[in-house]
């Protein structure tokens, strides 16, 4: 008598293993940037910066897939902390700008090995973690 499939067991849900699998690699980052005195949402919020060095707020919430409402406290921290400005537009009000500062700058240089870090606890082939990249954002794209 074979199993019948059950879609609201744990194994069954890819969810679970995403959801996951997310969780462990932000506990991993934890050392290396608490080193730095960043969370996960304000290395990611300045991986941006460092990228676009002046960006809208609203851009940067497109780039991370996070509503203005989390962001806002994180980019405030960040802010206090001398690694950004904010500023509203001169164009038009409404819309934020923000933009990296030189401490904010000088912080990229102390965060460039962090990636090679994870890479080497994730323990993927270079094509293994490309295909898992490719298949993330493929679902990322139907939403």
């Amino acid at each position: 008598m074979s199993e019948q499939f059950d879609p609201l067991q744990l194994k069954n849900q890819i969810c679970f293993p995403l959801y996951a699998c997310s969780k462990e690699v932000v506990r991993r980052y934890k050392p290396y940037l608490d080193e730095l005195d960043l969370t996960y949402t304000q290395y990611i919020a300045m991986m941006v910066l460092w990228e676009h060095k002046e960006i809208t707020v609203k851009e940067i919430g497109e780039y991370l897939y996070l509503d203005s409402g989390t962001l806002t406290p994180v980019l405030k921290t960040l802010e206090k902390k001398g690694l950004l400005t904010r500023k509203r537009s001169e164009e038009d009000e409404r819309v934020l700008k923000v933009s990296i500062t030189k401490k904010g700058m000088e912080l990229k240089e102390e965060a460039k090995d962090i990636p090679l870090k994870l890479g080497a606890c994730i323990r993927l082939t270079p094509e293994e973690a490309r295909e898992l990249y490719t298949l993330l954002y493929k679902v990322l794209g139907n939403f």
